[in-house]
């Protein structure tokens, strides 16, 4: 996709997607550029009419990042948008409602060397499969992949990674079990329209972390009714907690208590802000509230801070360093942790 791999043994890839009118160029590469800041490795665009695909060719001059163009119940949508440049396509057969619609979209894709998404969705499944299953059930999201995967396979079209979702946690946990066993194409795993920041991740976190725990998924978006970049966020966050992903600051906070004297929140928050770039190297750093929570429990990580009653100890790998005054801290931290940057 690009210059990103997907699948085999490449590094599982984190992408979000434009929450702006493609056609708004501007707009539209301002949030392009705020995900590659953020470590993005794809970023995807919703491609609703032939002005929007159109103006992938200025998004693509001046974007480094894989573009793929969203593409629903239009096949020349998805045409003008290969030869506007699109790194990828995604597609959802079953909105499209023609065979030889997609086989026009496969012709073209073909000819310009661009991988393709089958994007199964529990919202637009086929028909049929409604009416053999009864709903989109996992069975059913997973029979409609592998019809699908054989139709492009019989056009001797193989460049094609795939996708069934669904809201519903468990469903696409059962759908992506049953693709995994079924077919060896990469699969992108996510669990769509997740819902809020807060309900969102957690419903993300649970299916993705599934997933992956077994093996299952090469690229990863997290669907969240927000910022792009809480998404990425997410996502690397998953990987990096299943240690699937090393790049970028591990934080460690304590959940707080009584023995808390320090307001661990706002450093906790200073320290996320000035560190949430994956263009850092792998660092941990341990924001403790207390002494007894401090440099044992975090031994660990490469740098921390443990708060007290108007001073704090600063410590590396369970080693104290320093005891400074409260006010003092933060600043003594990231005066601590810029050297351990420079040096990675």
């Amino acid at each position: 996709m690009g210059k990103v791999k997907i699948g085999g043994y490449a590094p599982i890839s984190v992408q979000s997607m434009t929450k702006t009118r493609t056609s708004d160029i501007p707009a539209t590469l301002a949030q392009i550029h705020a995900l590659e800041d953020a470590g993005c490795d794809i970023v995807r665009v919703a491609i609703p009419d032939l002005t929007s695909a159109r103006a992938l060719k200025k998004i693509k001059q001046e974007s480094e990042i894989p573009i793929v163009a969203d593409i629903h119940f239009h096949h020349n949508l998805a045409i003008q948008a290969i030869e506007s440049g699109a790194d990828g396509i995604r597609i959802n057969p079953g909105n499209l409602n023609s065979k030889e619609k997609v086989r026009k979209i496969i012709k073209v894709a073909k000819e310009r060397a661009i991988p393709i998404r089958i994007g199964v969705n529990a919202g637009s499944l086929e028909k049929d499969l409604i009416k053999k299953y009864g709903s989109p059930t996992p069975q059913a999201l997973a029979e409609s992949s592998i019809k699908w995967i054989r139709f492009f396979e019989a056009m001797e079209f193989f460049d094609i990674k795939v996708s069934l979702k669904s809201s519903d946690c468990l469903s696409t946990i059962q759908a992506y079990q049953l693709a995994a066993h079924a077919s060896h194409y990469p699969l992108h795993i996510g669990i769509t329209e997740a819902g809020t920041p807060f309900t969102g991740t957690i419903k993300s976190c649970i299916g993705l972390g599934i997933l992956l725990f077994e093996g299952i998924g090469d690229t990863l978006r997290i669907s969240l009714t927000g910022s792009p970049v809480d998404e990425v966020r997410v996502g690397q966050q998953i990987l990096k907690t299943l240690n699937l992903r090393e790049k970028g600051i591990e934080i460690i906070s304590c959940p707080t208590c009584g023995r808390c004297e320090i307001n661990l929140l706002s450093i906790v928050k200073e320290v996320e802000e000035r560190f949430s770039s994956l263009t850092h190297p792998s660092l941990k750093i341990a924001i403790m509230g207390c002494v007894v929570n401090g440099p044992g429990e975090a031994k660990d990580a490469d740098i921390g801070i443990a708060g007290g009653k108007g001073t704090g100890l600063i410590f590396k790998k369970g080693i104290v360093i320093k005891k400074v005054k409260e006010k003092d801290l933060v600043k003594t931290l990231f005066q601590e942790i810029e050297p351990l940057i420079s040096k990675a």
